[in-house]
């Protein structure tokens, strides 16, 4: 699939804007590759600026820490997903493959794409499943909110809902039920990998297991 994306994030995540130079695009991109091989624990700026050849200082310039940094990240990858669910959907009238489709996407590696940010959709996608939790289980969640950086995902968890309306419009529960979705998808992919007596996978049914779990829950609530 080849489509050209870019996403103008929440100002208040960053203090520059990394899209706005080369070098700030680079940081992104391999602070991308780094959480991915390291994990978000042993990631530092101070790792990053040995890995791109520049200064941890030239990293402040952008993001005030790490937290902020992975925030950003995935603020792109929901501004991503959200976009992926709107171009994937367009032209589907059958209300039942357009839920599929959104298990589909939910649950595999995101496609690659041509484009300017040419960020590593694999590496960002298992950086979602691992860590996209430490982002908002924190202590200042409340304050974070209040400057809407997690607007991304809510975006998504919207569209998500807005389609199970459709499907179903008298259900009551569709934002509940879009974000269980979408934190179910990742818990399960993550168990399924590391904690697999925590599911039902075989190892003969690894990589749709995810999927096939989450089509099965979604239907039977809405049916």
């Amino acid at each position: 699939m080849e489509f050209q994306v870019s996403f103008h994030l929440n100002q208040s995540i960053y203090l520059r804007d990394p899209e706005s130079t080369e070098i700030g695009r680079h940081i992104v991109k391999s602070a991308i590759d780094l959480i991915y091989k390291l994990g978000f624990e042993h990631f530092t700026f101070k790792k990053l600026a040995v890995e791109i050849h520049t200064t941890e200082a030239t990293i402040y310039r952008y993001f005030e820490n790490k937290h902020r940094l992975l925030l950003y990240i995935l603020n792109w990858y929901w501004s991503y997903m959200e976009f992926l669910v709107v171009f994937r959907l367009q032209n589907v009238t059958d209300k039942k493959v357009k839920l599929k489709t959104i298990t589909d996407l939910l649950t595999h590696d995101l496609p690659e794409s041509s484009g300017r940010l040419d960020y590593s959709k694999k590496f960002l996608n298992d950086i979602v499943i691992a860590e996209s939790s430490k982002v908002y289980l924190v202590k200042e969640v409340s304050e974070f909110n209040k400057n809407e950086v997690f607007k991304p995902y809510k975006d998504l968890c919207a569209q998500i809902a807005e389609v199970i309306k459709e499907y179903k419009p008298d259900y009551d529960y569709p934002h509940s039920l879009s974000s269980t979705l979408i934190e179910t998808a990742h818990s399960q992919q993550f168990f399924c990998n590391f904690l697999p007596k925590l599911t039902d996978v075989k190892s003969q049914n690894k990589s749709e297991y995810t999927s096939d779990f989450l089509t099965s829950l979604l239907f039977k609530v809405l049916n």
